[in-house]
């Protein structure tokens, strides 16, 4: 059964890449084979709490420097090994820089690598356009035997890495690092292939992933207090997409809203309306990037780019123009 977190726990707000290396240790104190190979970055993705954690994680911790390619053909030779493999990094660098390496070392070989970078969308803030990935849930989407999680939360994230860790085979799980509201109860468990309803609704469906879901619930709060009754769906899992729930809820709202930190091309968006299209044609409007980024704090780039609570309560109004 998923549990959510109450107000109090909310409040709380974590980044999601918070997850990363403490949750390593955790797995490897539970008997799983895990290592962690980080392209230089270790303190930022948090893979050096799982180096420090225990002489055993020392051991099983790789750093191989500014060499994400290199990173990617480590993973796959620890996997060959018979370990369960993470990668590290930024998202830009941990799955732009080392495309090639994710689709024919790994997933073509179907290897079990979880490709898990921090650092992607517009969470990066300050560091800029350049490091803003925007196009990475697109890239791991199109790559047969990947499948895709982009938590909401700190729980989410704890929850993902762990069933990426029991899932044979690639899994991309996307991380921030932005603190965001709790959204799950601590300990919470989810499911590969499932989204998660949030809230009841029966005027429109707003279907988010990610950091977009807390912001999905404030618009849902501020759209009841204009008589519009949302339901809130978390697509946990992109890929597979649990087209049943979406489609679901879309047929009962007869509107849908995808909101997500990504391109509006590739990503979530475009498993919705494709799943809608195949199942349930349903009008349908989408809150996301179409530009890179730019330089500013996390909470100035959604609101600049309309992808914050109020981008999505006008997504939503939109219907009536």
């Amino acid at each position: 059964m998923v549990t959510f977190a109450t107000p109090e726990q909310a409040a709380e707000k974590k980044a999601t890449r918070a997850a990363f290396g403490t949750t390593l240790a955790e797995l490897l104190e539970e008997g799983v084979p895990v290592c962690a190979v980080d392209a230089d970055l270790s303190s930022s993705t948090t893979t050096a709490k799982f180096a420090s954690s225990s002489p055993a994680a020392a051991e099983r911790f790789f750093n191989v420097g500014i060499a994400e390619q290199n990173m990617i053909d480590v993973a796959a030779g620890l996997a060959l090994s018979g370990n369960v493999a993470f990668t590290g990094s930024f998202s830009a660098f941990g799955t732009g820089r080392c495309y090639d390496q994710i689709r024919n070392t790994v997933c073509y070989t179907h290897l079990d690598v979880k490709i898990c970078p921090t650092h992607a969308g517009l969470s990066v803030g300050p560091d800029g356009g350049s490091h803003q990935m925007l196009e990475d849930i697109a890239l791991m989407r199109v790559l047969p035997h990947m499948r895709v999680l982009v938590p909401a939360d700190y729980e989410a994230a704890r929850s993902a890495l762990k069933l990426a860790a029991r899932t044979h085979g690639p899994v991309y799980v996307r991380m921030g690092r932005a603190a965001v509201p709790a959204v799950y109860a601590p300990g919470v468990d989810l499911e590969m292939g499932r989204a998660y309803v949030l809230r009841e609704g029966s005027d429109v469906s707003i279907v988010a992933c990610g950091v977009e879901i807390a912001e999905a619930m404030k618009a849902a709060d501020a759209l009841a207090a204009e008589g519009i009754s949302a339901e809130v769906v978390d697509a946990f899992c992109v890929k597979p997409l649990d087209w049943e729930t979406v489609c679901a809820s879309a047929a009962k709202t007869g509107r849908v809203v995808v909101a997500e930190e990504h391109s509006v091309y590739g990503g979530l968006g475009s498993a919705v309306a494709e799943a809608l299209g195949e199942h349930g044609p349903t009008p349908i409007r989408f809150v996301g990037m179409q530009w890179f980024g730019k330089s500013g704090s996390f909470e100035e780039m959604l609101a600049h780019f309309g992808m914050d609570a109020a981008g999505i309560v006008n997504a939503v109004k939109s219907f009536s123009d």
